[in-house]
C-alpha cells in the first residue's frame, strides 16, 4: 500500500470534515486544550490486522483542518515491531499507541476506528476464506463489489489477509460477461472485436454458464474463463476441459496458451473448499468486501 498516496490523504479529509472532527463542540467544552494524552488500540477479538498505516494520516490532516491545531501537531504513533498489517492479532493485544493532544485524540477516535476496524474486519474475513482452500492450486480473488472510494483500501485489505487482487477497476483489465455479449453482437463478435483492440498485453476474459458456451469461447480464442454460477461438479468439468484443449496444442505452446480459470457466484465459506478442489486457479468472492463483519477494535484514552 502507498501511504503516501494523495487519493488516502483525499478520503480521511472527506471522513474528518463529514464527522465534523475539528468542531468537536463536547471535547471542546470538556478537555483541557493543553492536556496530553496516550490513546491505546486494542483488538477485542482475535483479528488480522488492517490499517496501521492509515493512523498519520488522520492525525495531519486534522491539523490542516482545524485553526487552533498549530499547538497540537505534535504526535507520536507507537506500534509493537510484532504488530503489523497482515498479522494475526490475539484479543487483548495493543496494536498500536498514539501520544497527542487530548482533544485532537477524541476527536479523531471514531474515525480512526471505523476504518480499521472496516479493513481488519476484511483482512478477517480473507484470511478465513484463505485458510479454507490451503494446501489446494486455487487462489481467493476479490471483487469489484466494493464501498464507492473505498476500493484502494478494501483490495488493500485483502491482500493482508492473504486473498489475490482481481482487477482494480474496469480499465485495467478485458472481462468480457452477459450483458456484453447481449448487446455486443453475440460471442464470436465481442471477443473478435476485444481480441483485435486490446492494448499489448491485455488478456481477454469471457464468463460462460454452461458447457456450450464453454466451447464457443475456446473456438474463438478467449484467454481466460469465467465460471459463473456453476456447481462444484460443473467447475470440475469445465477446467478438465480447458486442460484438454490446452494439452491438445503443440508442446511448444503449451505454457504460453495457458488458459487461467475462475469459479464465481454462490461461493461461501462452507462451500469453497468444493470448488477449490475442482483444479479452477482463482475462485472470486464477492462477500470479501461487500459482506465482512467489522473487527472489534476499540481505543483507550488516559492523561499522560
Amino acid at each position: 500500500m502507498d501511504w503516501k498516496s494523495s487519493r488516502i490523504d483525499a478520503l480521511v479529509e472527506q471522513a474528518l470534515i463529514e464527522d465534523q472532527a475539528a468542531a468537536d463542540t463536547t471535547t471542546n467544552l470538556t478537555i483541557d486544550p493543553n492536556l496530553r494524552a496516550s490513546a491505546s488500540i486494542l483488538a477485542r477479538q482475535d483479528l488480522v490486522v488492517c490499517g496501521l498505516g492509515i493512523i498519520p494520516h488522520f492525525l495531519a490532516i486534522y491539523a490542516r483542518l482545524d485553526p487552533r491545531a498549530s499547538s497540537q501537531t505534535r504526535y507520536e504513533v507507537i506500534s509493537n515491531p510484532e504488530i503489523f498489517d497482515g498479522i494475526k492479532a490475539r484479543e487483548g493485544q495493543v496494536l498500536a499507541v498514539i501520544r497527542h493532544n487530548a482533544r485532537v485524540l477524541l476527536s479523531c477516535e471514531r474515525v480512526i476506528l471505523n476504518l480499521m476496524q472496516h479493513l481488519s474486519g476484511i483482512a478477517t474475513l480473507t484470511r478465513q476464506y484463505a485458510d479454507a482452500i490451503q494446501g489446494t492450486s486455487a487462489h481467493v480473488l476479490d471483487t469489484r463489489k466494493t464501498v464507492p472510494g473505498l476500493r484502494t483500501l478494501e483490495k488493500y485489505a485483502v491482500l493482508c489477509g492473504g486473498g489475490t487482487n482481481h482487477r482494480l477497476d474496469l480499465a485495467s483489465a478485458i472481462l468480457i460477461k452477459n450483458n456484453h455479449i447481449s448487446l455486443g453482437g453475440g460471442l464470436p463478435t465481442a471477443l473478435t472485436n476485444a481480441l483485435k483492440h486490446r492494448q499489448a498485453g491485455q488478456r481477454v476474459q469471457v464468463e460462460v454458464r454452461s458447457p456450450q458456451e464453454l466451447e464457443e469461447a475456446l473456438q474463438y480464442g478467449a484467454e481466460a474463463i469465467l465460471l459463473d454460477n456453476m456447481t462444484p461438479a460443473q467447475v470440475k468439468q469445465s477446467v478438465d476441459r480447458i486442460k484438454e484443449v490446452t494439452r491438445g496444442l503443440p508442446q511448444s505452446e503449451q505454457k504460453t496458451r495457458w488458459i487461467p480459470t475462475e469459479a464465481s457466484g454462490g461461493i461461501v465459506l462452507e462451500n469453497i473448499r468444493a470448488y477449490a478442489e475442482t483444479g479452477v486457479d482463482f475462485i472470486s468472492v464477492g462477500a470479501l468486501t461487500h459482506s465482512a463483519k467489522a473487527a472489534d477494535i476499540s481505543m483507550r484514552i488516559e492523561a499522560e
